[in-house]
């Protein structure tokens, strides 16, 4: 990050004020959405495999629901046979991460992994470009890829068993609720002197408590 003493465009404001994060990270999305040039709602996504070892990508958050308050997550989509899908299933634990480089602003999470119901994930899907629909059945995610030529024929043989109408959603395509366990919020301030607070619980169910952390 710059260590310029340029007072950030995003400055105005104290948010380390908020009592909640999910408010906090709603008003921050939203002026992501207005200044992003690109993908505000894109996100590193973290995971851990097998052996232990990290792994991260970027995936595109798709909302911030769920059942009830105390559970309300950051949800996405995906092969569910991918490697990140796999490695949800199997620690049900992951972290995520936004930068927005033009509000000089990032917003970290860590929490617990659950799945979306089947009609959530119906109803995402059908909201989907066909192309995308059709990628999803045709495309073996983080599996091995001969050439760009079969990939291609596959997309070629499923979209002659959908000619038209509707395409189901495919068995292995859904998607994950991350529901936080810690929220931080970081703000870039001059000098390197940033401003960062965190919202902390023991688990869903438990109130927020908020700490102010040094940068």
């Amino acid at each position: 990050m710059s260590e310029t003493n340029k007072e950030s465009p995003a400055a105005a404001g104290d948010f380390t004020a908020a009592d909640e994060p999910f408010a906090l990270f709603a008003q921050w999305l939203g002026e992501a959405e207005g200044r992003e040039p690109n993908d505000p709602n894109a996100m590193a996504l973290a995971t851990v495999d097998p052996e232990g070892l990290p792994n991260v990508r970027m995936v595109l958050l798709k909302g911030v629901d769920g059942a009830d308050a105390t559970h309300r997550g950051f949800v996405f989509y995906t092969n569910l046979e991918s490697a990140k899908g796999r490695e949800l299933a199997a620690t049900s634990k992951a972290a995520l991460c936004f930068h927005w480089k033009s509000l000089r602003r990032q917003v970290r999470v860590r929490g617990l992994v659950s799945a979306v119901s089947g009609a959530e994930a119906d109803a995402y899907y059908a909201t989907r470009a066909r192309g995308s629909r059709l990628g999803a059945w045709a495309s073996a995610q983080s599996r091995p890829l001969e050439s760009r030529f079969a990939l291609e024929k596959a997309v070629a043989a499923t979209t002659a068993r959908y000619p038209i109408g509707e395409i189901p959603r495919p068995p292995h395509w859904s998607g994950f609720r991350i529901v936080p366990l810690e929220i931080e919020f970081w703000h870039d301030r001059p000098f390197r002197l940033h401003d960062r607070l965190v919202f902390r619980r023991a688990d869903p169910g438990k109130p927020w408590e908020k700490q102010r952390l040094y940068p």
